[in-house]
C-alpha cells in the first residue's frame, strides 16, 4: 500500500487548483463567486473525514466552517481559528506574462492571482491538515477551519457577515492566525519573519461640497467645486504626525538593529527604501493617511454645480480614532462635509504569550537564527471581523523567500507569484507550529 501524499507533495498541485478558480472580486460591481472554490476546500477536507459547513450571505458568495478537533488533541483548550479567503482582486491578462488563472508553475514558482493572496496559505492549510489528519496525528488544541467569500472587498458578504450572522460557530475560538504575515524579510543576510499584530482601521469617506448652481460666466463666491477643490487639496497635502504603536517599534528596532542605522519616524520609508516596497507600507504605518481617490462634480462646462463630492481612502491607527475624524472635520472646513461610506475598526494585540512563543519557536526550527518581529499592516483584513467576537489575530503564514523577491509589490500586483519552496516550507512551519500552539 502507498504511504499517504505528504504536506510538500501535495501542496503545489492544491495551490493551483485554487488559483484555477476565478473568484475575481469587483466590490460593488459584483463577483464572480467564491462558491467552487469553497466546494473544493469541502471536498478535500471531506476526503480525509472532515465535515464542511458552506454558507452563503447571498447567492454563490459561499464561506466554509470546518471544525478539525480529532481524537487525541486536548479539548478542555479554546479553538484555534486558522483562516483564510478564497477571493481574489481582479487581474487583466493583457498585463501578464502568463494568464493569470492557469496556475502554471515555471522556474520553480507558482504563477497566478491569488499566489501570494492568499491561495498558497489556504493550499498550506489544505495541505497540512489532510497529511496530519491521514497519519493520524491530532493537533495539540482544536483547530476552527475558516475560508471566506469577499475579504478583497472588506467582508460584508464573508467575514462580516459571518460574525454578525453565525458567532456561534466563531466565538470559542480565543486566538486565530491568518494573513498577512510569517514572511521572511532578509536585511544584511539576516532573516526577519514579520508577524502581524496591527493593522490600520478603515475610513472610506465622501466628501460633499454645497454651493450655489449658477451660469459659469458670473462671478459666483458660492461654488461648491471651489470649495470641494480647496477640502481636498488640504486633505491631499496634510502632514499627519507620527503615531508609533508598539508593533512598529518593535519593528523599527529590529531593522535599526540589522541596518545599523537609526531610523526616523519622520523619514522612515526613506530610510528603509533598499527594502524594497516593503518600505513603502511601513512608511504608511508611521501615522494615519487619508489619500483623495475620486473626483465628481458638474454635468456641463459653462453650469456651476450646486454639489461636488470627492472619495478619500482614510486608514487610521489603533486608539486614534477619533484623532483622525476630529482632523478630517478641521481640514475640510464649514463649506464641506463628509460622510462615511465604509469604516472599520483598527486591530491589535500584542506580541507575546505561548501563542507568539508557539510561531517564534516554529520558526527557529526550520530556519535557525531567524527572528520573529511583529509589524503594523497598513491595510485591512479579515482579522478586523474576528477581533469583534473577541479573537486575539495574528498574520501568520509562514513563508521563506529569497532576499532578491520583493514580495510585498506581488500583493495585488501582476504576475503574482509564489516560490515553491516557499510553500513547501510553510507547510513544514505550519506542522510543528499545530504542535505547539
Amino acid at each position: 500500500m502507498d504511504a499517504p501524499p505528504r504536506a510538500a507533495d501535495e501542496v503545489v498541485g492544491l495551490c493551483r487548483d485554487l488559483i484555477r478558480f476565478d473568484t475575481s472580486n469587483f466590490g460593488p460591481s459584483g463577483s464572480k463567486g467564491e462558491r467552487e472554490a469553497a466546494e473544493y476546500v469541502a471536498a478535500r477536507l471531506d476526503e480525509v473525514g472532515i465535515a464542511s459547513t458552506l454558507l452563503e450571505s447571498e447567492a454563490r458568495r459561499t464561506s466554509l466552517v470546518a471544525e478539525w478537533a480529532p481524537v487525541g488533541c486536548d479539548t478542555s483548550l479554546p479553538p484555534l481559528m486558522i483562516h483564510g479567503h478564497t477571493d481574489v482582486v481582479p487581474a487583466m491578462a493583457s498585463d501578464w506574462q502568463l494568464d493569470p488563472f492557469a496556475g502554471e508553475v515555471i522556474d520553480d514558482y507558482v504563477w497566478g492571482r491569488g499566489a501570494v493572496d492568499m491561495k498558497d496559505f489556504d493550499a498550506i492549510v489544505l495541505a497540512v491538515v489532510r497529511e496530519r489528519q491521514r497519519t493520524g496525528r491530532p493537533p495539540r488544541r482544536p483547530i476552527r477551519l475558516v475560508f471566506t467569500a469577499d475579504e478583497e472587498a472588506g467582508g460584508p458578504r464573508g467575514s462580516g457577515w459571518l460574525a454578525e450572522h453565525h458567532p456561534d460557530l466563531l466565538a470559542d475560538c480565543s486566538e486565530a492566525i491568518g494573513e498577512v504575515g510569517g514572511f521572511s524579510l532578509t536585511v544584511n543576510e539576516q532573516r526577519l519573519y514579520l508577524i502581524q499584530t496591527a493593522e490600520k482601521g478603515l475610513a472610506w469617506l465622501n466628501l460633499i461640497a454645497d454651493g450655489t448652481a449658477g451660469h459659469g460666466s458670473m462671478r459666483n463666491d458660492d461654488n461648491a467645486i471651489t470649495h470641494l477643490a480647496e477640502a481636498v487639496s488640504r486633505v491631499g497635502s496634510y502632514r499627519w504626525p507620527p503615531r508609533i504603536r508598539p508593533a512598529q517599534q518593535q519593528f523599527l528596532d529590529a531593522i535599526e538593529t540589522a541596518l545599523g542605522v537609526r531610523i526616523s519616524t519622520d523619514d522612515a520609508e526613506q530610510t528603509l527604501a533598499r527594502l524594497g516596497s516593503i518600505a513603502r507600507m511601513v512608511g504608511a504605518t508611521m501615522s494615519h493617511t487619508a489619500n483623495p481617490t475620486m473626483l465628481g462634480g458638474g454635468y456641463k462646462v459653462n453650469v456651476i454645480p450646486g454639489q461636488a463630492t470627492a472619495g478619500i481612502d482614510g486608514r487610521f491607527i489603533p486608539g486614534h480614532e477619533q484623532e483622525f475624524y476630529d482632523t478630517i472635520t478641521e481640514l475640510i472646513g464649514e463649506k464641506v462635509r463628509y460622510e462615511v461610506v465604509t469604516g472599520d475598526v483598527a486591530v491589535e494585540t500584542t506580541f507575546d504569550g505561548d501563542l507568539a512563543a508557539a510561531m517564534t519557536a516554529s520558526l527557529q526550527a526550520a530556519d535557525p537564527g531567524s527572528l520573529a518581529v511583529p509589524f503594523m499592516m497598513s491595510a485591512g483584513t479579515d482579522a478586523k471581523a474576528w477581533s469583534k467576537l473577541g479573537i486575539r489575530c495574528f498574520g501568520f503564514a509562514p513563508l521563506r523567500l529569497p532576499p532578491e523577491l520583493d514580495f510585498v509589490a506581488l500583493f495585488h500586483g501582476v504576475d503574482e507569484r509564489v516560490p515553491v519552496e516557499s510553500l513547501q516550507f510553510g507547510c513544514r512551519v505550519l506542522d510543528d507550529f499545530l504542535d505547539r500552539a
